[in-house]
């Protein structure tokens, strides 16, 4: 199989026209978060599950650790904060999320304090220094699910800024399902974990109003998740649009808007965007419309996202006629089961702490397979491709047990490539390139043996 050119994935990317107005959401979005300080509001860093709706509703600016560290990543900015968390002592092998935040932490502190260039700024230009403008947080809140980093993530911030700044704890069971009658969202151990953790969100709520001198906004919260879950509700329906022959939308489209689900303001303007999303995808189911031009092939990505490199992964594949029509991290995670939430609940925070809880990591590598296949035989593909994360552990620990069940179960055909979610090092372009020609030449053939 020879290789295509760029030009053939210039001809056949077709990404949805909204992504653009997206972008610009999320660049207003951290602009605010750099003038928070200005504006008087109170900071609040945080990592792992979405808990910004109970920040916004307690009036305060939020910043997710891991969307900062995918931001520097996608604009290639990361090398700045990369280099700090390497000098204060942070190894390569430390998930890249974490490490490249850190480092911010680093350059934050730093810049707050006065000291001028730190580690890594020296001679770079404005437009790099970017990592060191987050404002310097007021406190810590970690929720993390599913990854033992995570959960020490923000511990390891309280220590960069001298352990002066409170830190509040939310511990996320994992779920094992591993009883009988247990599995994805039901049995005991689901609705034990559900009031763990739901009870600790309230307990979080007097600590924030501490923070702020404030009363919390129960009512804003309660318009908050209403928000959400009608977002939700529109970007679960057009992502499902995509079993449609050509896809109208790919892996790639949804990678763009992880950020608006994830941890834009909830209010009107994140409704309006996916119903703008919703329109664009039915619009092109509709006339026909693909989202990759003699679409051959229709895979699904496991793995996290290789921010570094989301425009050159996206257009090799397309390159490839190969449609990637969902994948683990964008279609099991950020609210995605929206029918959970009841703004008007007697305990508004019960459909918040069961979507916190269904991160793709924090189920047992059974329960992972199982919506994994569920997933292939909805959006009919022909196989798997497996990114192995190399900082991530916990995302890339069961990929090899799910690809012998996808393998032995449903006949798919697998492939895996070694790259990396914000560290560019760790990807080899040769390598995907030869791997994902062998198993397109694979699928051929079982096709022509019918």
């Amino acid at each position: 199989m020879t290789a295509p050119t760029s030009s053939d994935a210039a001809d056949k990317l077709n990404r949805l026209a909204i992504n653009k107005a997206g972008g610009r959401m999320v660049a207003d979005y951290w602009e605010d978060v750099f003038l928070a300080r200005e504006r008087g509001q109170k900071v609040v860093w945080y990592n792992g599950s979405a808990l910004n709706p109970i920040f916004q509703a307690a009036g305060m600016a939020w910043c997710h650790g891991e969307a900062f560290s995918a931001r520097l990543a996608a604009q290639h900015l990361e090398g700045p904060a990369q280099l700090a968390g390497s000098e204060y002592g942070y190894v390569g092998e430390l998930c890249s999320y974490a490490r490249t935040h850190l480092g911010c932490a680093v350059l934050s502190q730093e810049r707050s304090a006065g000291a001028g260039n730190g580690p890594g700024m020296v001679g770079l230009p404005e437009q790099q220094e970017l990592a060191s403008r987050l404002p310097t947080p007021d406190v810590f809140v970690n929720a993390y699910a599913g990854c033992s980093t995570g959960q020490q993530w923000d511990d390891i911030s309280f220590r960069v800024f001298g352990k002066d700044v409170p830190i509040f704890n939310v511990s996320m069971p994992y779920l094992w399902s591993n009883r009988p009658g247990e599995g994805y969202m039901a049995g005991e151990e689901w609705e034990q974990s559900s009031r763990y953790v739901s009870d600790q969100l309230h307990e979080l709520v007097p600590f924030l109003e501490s923070i702020t001198g404030q009363p919390f906004d129960w009512a804003a919260y309660r318009q908050n998740m209403a928000y959400i879950k009608q977002a939700s509700e529109l970007r679960q329906k057009a992502m499902k649009l995509c079993r449609h022959t050509p896809a109208p939308a790919t892996f790639w489209d949804w990678i763009g808007n992880v950020a608006h689900i994830n941890f834009l303001p909830a209010n009107q303007q994140l409704v309006d965007f996916f119903a703008g999303v919703l329109a664009e995808v039915e619009q092109r189911v509709a006339d026909g419309v693909a989202a990759v031009r003699d679409e051959r092939y229709r895979v699904y990505f496991d793995g996290f996202m290789n921010w570094n490199h989301l425009g050159l992964l996206s257009r090799k594949f397309a390159a490839h006629d190969v449609a990637v029509v969902a994948g683990r991290y964008t279609h099991h995670a950020f609210w995605q089961e929206p029918q959970l939430l009841d703004p008007e609940a007697a305990d508004p925070f019960l459909g918040q702490a069961q979507n916190n809880l269904l991160c793709p990591m924090n189920h047992a590598t059974r329960t992972t397979t199982d919506l994994v296949l569920r997933d292939c035989d909805f959006y009919d593909v022909d196989g798997i491709v497996f990114h192995s994360t190399r900082t991530c552990r916990a995302f890339t620990n069961p990929q090899r047990l799910m690809a012998k069940a996808a393998q032995e179960k449903r006949g798919l055909a697998t492939m895996f490539f070694e790259g990396d979610i914000a560290d560019a090092s760790f990807y080899k372009d040769e390598v995907l390139e030869s791997r994902l020609a062998a198993v397109l030449e694979g699928i051929d053939v079982r096709r022509a043996r019918g």
